[in-house]
């Protein structure tokens, strides 16, 4: 925890992989910054804590892979030369820092070299150098570290989870704490076995039934718990705050709650493809007899039952396979209709596997 006894930075960068803390560690310190000098610390700092606290604004991007002028502008520019409601700071979180295209971080720029003496912000952001340079200069670096294979397996099998399975989650998230504990889950378990069905039915030169529909289904599945998720909060922190002020928040939580459940539902397809394109990367590891690369580690008889046939041992086209898989995810980013571009990686990767 970052302390708050002295005077704090007008900008911090908080970066490091998912499920390392960062975005917890962030509304704690803004809850114990508003709740400094307040008339009622402990309704001030339950309320930060709520995301209903009139000084605190949290920016999510509200492009599908951006944070956009629109995100920035008024809730962010406008607002911070504006002084607080009713603490003695306001305090402006942005998350997905990285996700900031050139208007946006342009827009930010002068409130971040030349903030009001009560403005304090906090950038959130995966990966430090994806930060615009210009950004990042400006802010106070706080790097969170992601746990190691062995200590991320570790704590999974605390959770309940069988020690083979722990380690193929933690070795498939990369040491995303967050990712391996959505393989680890229910939903996370049932998009795998999905997105494997089409990447094996590909590699068996057969794409039988619509694979990709069922893996549609387990990123829809995901969209709506997360939906569900986030209604149950609003409705929480809706209680805190004076019914003259329900009108504006309930607005506010409508809006979270689409964005959310629409990023969830693309974190969902970015793992699906994740999962289809490392099982092609195992088998390429297998056939290059770098089974210590493996990271479906669970998988391993199914693994070798696919290296056994002649796609899974030709490794130009494994290689053909992953490059489909990552252009299929670039079509994605450019918002195509999420089930004809899983459709056709289906059919495309039968037929490049199968030559």
């Amino acid at each position: 925890m970052l302390a708050v006894a002295g005077a704090p930075s007008h900008a911090y960068l908080f970066h490091g992989p998912g499920g390392s803390g960062k975005r917890e560690v962030a509304r704690e310190l803004a809850a114990r910054l508003l709740a400094q000098g307040a008339p009622d610390p402990a309704s001030a700092q339950a309320r930060a804590l709520a995301g209903v606290h009139p000084d605190l604004t949290w920016v999510i991007p509200s492009g599908a892979h951006e944070v956009l002028v629109s995100d920035i502008d008024e809730p962010v520019v406008a607002a911070a030369a504006r002084t607080p409601f009713e603490s003695s700071r306001r305090l402006f979180v942005i998350d997905g820092a990285e996700q900031l295209g050139d208007q946006a971080a342009a827009r930010l720029l002068k409130t971040l070299e030349e903030p009001p003496p009560f403005v304090h912000m906090i950038l959130i952001a995966e990966r430090f150098l994806d930060v615009l340079e210009t950004i990042r200069s400006r802010c106070q670096p706080v790097r969170f570290e992601a746990p190691s294979t062995d200590e991320l397996a570790a704590q999974l099998c605390a959770s309940g989870l069988e020690q083979e399975r722990a380690r193929a989650c933690a070795l498939l998230s990369l040491g995303d704490g967050a990712r391996a504990r959505e393989l680890a889950a229910a939903e996370g378990a049932e998009l795998r076995e999905r997105a494997l069905e089409l990447v094996r039915g590909a590699l068996a030169g057969a794409v039988q039934g619509e694979p990709w529909a069922a893996l549609l289904a387990a990123v829809r599945a995901r969209g709506e718990r997360t939906r569900g998720e986030l209604e149950a909060q609003a409705a929480a922190a809706l209680e805190l705050l004076p019914s003259r002020e329900r009108k504006r928040a309930e607005s506010e939580w409508s809006d979270r709650v689409r964005r959310g459940r629409r990023r969830a539902e693309t974190a969902q397809l970015a793992l699906a493809l994740d999962l289809i394109e490392a099982w092609l990367l195992d088998l390429v590891a297998l056939a290059s007899r770098a089974g210590e690369l493996v990271r479906h580690a669970d998988r391993g008889a199914q693994l070798r039952e696919d290296a056994a046939g002649a796609r899974g041992a030709d490794l130009s086209a494994l290689a053909r396979g992953v490059a489909l898989v990552e252009e299929t995810r670039q079509r994605l980013w450019l918002n195509v209709n999420e089930e004809l571009a899983l459709e056709a990686l289906a059919y495309r990767l039968a037929e490049v596997l199968s030559r």
